[in-house]
């Protein structure tokens, strides 16, 4: 599992304890079966709690929580994703500014 898929489903996950599955892989847009796959991997992992609730007369749900260990994850990969996004943005940043000055001495030829 990528690590921004990872970062990605424990933010909905305690955003919305109650989304199922199916939301989470359209919200996402990847499959059921990944979504299944990772969440199982963030149980195994000690980082989600799954249990089962009840969400209408005949169907059964789950309600998915993060542990502490969940959330130090999240943050600690919130921090990565922000540092890595930043990085991004500053290199970015100085080619639109090479642009600029590219273009503006092809202007003035």
């Amino acid at each position: 599992m990528s690590t921004e898929t990872h970062l990605q489903i424990l933010k909905y996950i305690n955003s919305n304890p109650q989304i199922s599955q199916r939301q989470l892989a359209k919200e996402l847009g990847v499959s059921v079966g990944k979504i299944n796959y990772c969440v199982q991997a963030l149980v195994a992992k000690g980082q989600v709690k799954a249990g089962n609730f009840k969400r209408s007369s005949d169907k059964i749900g789950y309600l998915y929580l993060l542990t502490p260990t969940g959330i130090e994850e999240k943050t600690k990969l919130t921090a990565r994703f922000l540092k890595r996004k930043m990085a991004e943005h500053e290199k970015i940043t100085q080619e639109i500014e090479q642009l600029k000055r590219d273009v503006q001495s092809m202007a003035d030829c």
